[in-house]
């Protein structure tokens, strides 16, 4: 893409903080010719952000931190955010372990890198990494709060991540922490009560004995209580794709209305389900389910003792 632009001029505007240009360049157009503009670019490096989370507690730590721009354009100017910071020359992992430190007290092990992101890419040069650590209540070495030689002064908020959603547009308007806080949503915390489809051999390995498909259909049907009582909403294919497949004419397992209904009626069920639960052995059908899942972005289990139970709902009475 080098050949498709040209910079013509640039003029420096500012150097206080950042870098203020003024470029003006040419920009190849698809008939072959070159369109002259000019854009002013901010450039005050590239920074990292990390969400902390606690996924056995589903709680997060945020900041609460005063932000003179967001008050010039209509704020009260104090942001609810993730920790982040300027890399000034060092790597996006240290930068953001130190920042983290500097800002939450919390000294983070293992992190995990998720994507770069420019978050303002019309004026703002910036590239931001994006970052997710889990933390425990014995990493926190420090009270956090910032450096305040730099001016920082920062509240810790430790929130339950639906709180923190919930926040969203209203308590929390920060880009960068919408983000990790809607990654943690789809990929690190559990609903608080999942609708599970329970997965495993239903045909596979019985060569048709009515009696071998029975048992296959009760040992997955044996997780339904335990998961009921954990808070979920377990479901089987089975239950609602047999009678379909007989309303549509199958007159046995196998034949071509069977095989043209069953998977994908338990797939359509699956796009509806939180999770999937696999149990058993060698299923075509199940491995299939688990494939779906994943490709949806649902969670996948392969053992009761992988899913966190849900908070209780309470009772329930009538008014």
């Amino acid at each position: 893409m080098q050949d498709h632009v040209e910079i013509r001029q640039v003029e420096l505007l500012s150097d206080d903080w950042g870098i203020l240009n003024k470029t003006t360049f040419a920009l190849r157009t698809a008939e072959g010719g070159w369109d002259v503009q000019t854009r002013e670019t901010y450039d005050r490096g590239n920074g990292a952000t990390l969400l902390l989370a606690n996924r056995a507690r589903r709680t997060v730590v945020l900041t609460r931190q005063f932000r003179l721009p967001a008050y010039v354009n209509g704020h009260d100017g104090f942001l609810v955010e993730a920790a982040a910071g300027l890399l000034d020359g060092a790597s996006p992992e240290e930068r953001i372990r130190a920042e983290v430190e500097e800002e939450t007290g919390y000294r983070v092990g293992k992190v995990t890198r998720l994507w770069d992101a420019f978050m303002s890419p019309g004026s703002v040069t910036e590239r931001l990494h994006f970052f997710v650590a889990e933390y425990e209540a014995r990493d926190r070495v420090g009270p956090g709060g910032g450096v305040a030689a730099e001016g920082e002064r920062l509240d810790v908020l430790e929130l339950d991540i639906d709180a923190a959603l919930a926040m969203i547009g209203t308590g929390i308007v920060d880009g960068k922490t919408i983000m990790l806080l809607q990654y943690a949503r789809l990929h690190l915390f559990a609903p608080r009560g999942m609708m599970i489809l329970v997965a495993g051999p239903y045909r596979s390995g019985t060569d048709g004995d009515p009696d071998r498909v029975a048992a296959n259909v009760a040992a997955m049907e044996a997780c339904v209580m335990p998961l009921y009582e954990a808070g979920h909403l377990p479901v089987l294919g089975e239950w609602l794709a047999l009678p379909t497949v007989r309303l549509a004419g199958s007159q046995a397992p196998g034949d071509a209305v069977f095989d043209a209904v069953f998977h994908p009626h338990a797939q359509r069920l699956l796009a509806r389900c939180d999770a999937v639960l696999r149990i058993g052995g060698a299923s075509e059908g199940a491995d299939l389910m688990v494939a779906t899942a994943r490709k949806l972005g649902k969670r996948v289990y392969a053992a009761m003792e992988e899913i966190p139970p849900a908070p209780s709902l309470g009772t329930i009475t009538s008014p």
